[in-house]
């Protein structure tokens, strides 16, 4: 096994650190792992010492700090193979978007990626995967193939969609156990008319009511968000911004520029723009639709998802945090693929409040009304859902874990659970106990 870094080892802290920086893990023992067999002693050495695993690959969806236990981290595993004969990629645990698209748009493919290139593939894709893609093609959880997985017990398996442990994984996350690898189906999509429409804080208003409009009658080849963006007067915004609060509409079109031209009509006219980058683009450049942060940061989020349409007005109060509110719908309402665990699928729009650039050990609890408000004006349409993946922090709770699924099939994976992992082995994570 690779060498095993302790609290007072000189490596420790870069180690454990991952994108998010408001908190970070802090395990007794850390296995930065080069390959499979360094995870499968991993999880048998922690099993022995019933100490608890957390895994990381970029940790921009880290969930529960670990205090204690052991982390393996992933980042070293990082090799992607794509078949075009098959449209398939194989990629390993601590991959990120950005390998997996550099290797399928060498043969005119695309993965069901998500916004920013820099998240990890595999967790991102346990977790559900809503992506630029999402209304044609569905979660990135869809396109799954096959899974390595080392277990509780320090066994490596390979898992394909015969098994239930296939159902729990996909959805699941690492609650089953550790992902090695694995094989996803790809799209064959190389350009999109996509972009970025920025408006100033005069059409807030009407670029909100517009936007939630237009929404109720697009093509499923239509993919869309829009934000509400509070920039600081700083000279590190960027100037068309800074000193602003500006909304930001996010577009991903898979057919033709003309018709995206045409789509985009009742956008465009709904007040004179800052910037407007839309226009044909290389999925490899696809991370300019939303141009999240490339460096590590301090945020705290919430979310909920809503069953219809809602009445973004409430939004405009929202001054001091991001809200960003996704159209849902399409495919990701049409299970795709083999089955999985992925629940909600009947979600019309995601909506989130995000506090950007936080300092490390800030206190959540003072960011929380401002939160709260806006979740309380979105109340009339929420389902009572949520997404996993959105899940960060403190508020990766059992109960809001629960809701990210159906209740018939939270059930199954805590059935499940007690099958594969009866012990929690694998408890530092988004959690479903044993039954």
């Amino acid at each position: 096994m690779t060498s095993i870094l302790h609290r007072d080892d000189s490596a420790y802290d870069a180690e454990r650190s991952g994108f998010q920086l408001l908190a970070a893990h802090e395990p007794d023992l850390i296995v930065p792992a080069a390959g499979p067999d360094d995870v499968r002693q991993a999880v048998t050495r922690a099993a022995a010492a019933d100490l608890p695993v957390a895994v990381q690959a970029t940790g921009h969806g880290l969930p529960v700090a670990a205090t204690g236990g052991l982390l393996i981290t992933t980042g070293r595993m990082n090799a992607v193979r794509v078949d075009p004969a098959t449209a398939t990629a194989r990629v390993e645990a601590g991959a990120t978007w950005e390998r997996v698209i550099e290797e399928a748009a060498r043969h005119g493919l695309a993965p069901l990626s998500g916004s920013s290139p820099a998240v990890g593939a595999v967790s991102y894709t346990l977790g559900g995967g809503i992506g630029l893609l999402a209304r044609r093609y569905g979660y990135a959880a869809d396109q799954v193939r096959a899974l390595d997985v080392v277990t509780a017990d320090g066994e490596p398996r390979h898992v394909t969609p015969d098994s239930d442990l296939f159902w729990a994984l996909v959805g699941g996350r690492g609650n089953f156990g550790v992902v090695t690898a694995m094989e996803i189906g790809l799209v064959p999509v190389s350009m999109l008319y996509g972009g970025a429409l920025w408006y100033d804080t005069d059409h807030l208003e009407d670029v909100l009511r517009t936007w939630a409009e237009w929404t109720g009658s697009l093509p499923d080849e239509m993919t869309s968000s829009i934000a509400i963006i509070p920039f600081p007067d700083v000279p590190q915004a960027p100037p068309p911004f800074r000193g602003r609060r500006v909304a930001h509409v996010r577009v991903a079109y898979t057919g033709g520029p003309e018709e995206g031209e045409e789509l985009l009509r009742p956008l465009r006219a709904a007040g004179p723009r800052l910037v407007d980058t839309v226009g044909e683009l290389p999925f490899t450049a696809s991370d300019t639709i939303h141009s999240d942060p490339k460096d590590p940061a301090g945020y705290f989020a919430t979310h909920t998802l809503l069953g219809a349409r809602p009445e973004l007005d409430a939004l405009l109060d929202a001054r001091d945090v991001v809200v960003e509110v996704r159209h849902l719908g399409g495919a990701l309402a049409k299970p795709q693929g083999h089955p999985n665990s992925v629940g909600n699928r009947d979600a019309a729009y995601y909506a989130g409040v995000l506090s950007p650039r936080l300092a490390p050990g800030t206190d959540t609890g003072a960011l929380r009304p401002a939160h709260d408000r806006v979740m309380r004006a979105l109340e009339p349409w929420a389902t009572g859902g949520c997404v996993l993946n959105f899940l960060y922090g403190d508020n990766a709770t059992p109960d809001e874990v629960r809701k990210a699924y159906e209740p018939e099939d939270y059930e199954r994976l805590r059935r499940l659970k007690a099958e594969w992992d009866p012990r929690n082995l694998f408890r530092l994570n988004h959690n479903i106990p044993p039954a």
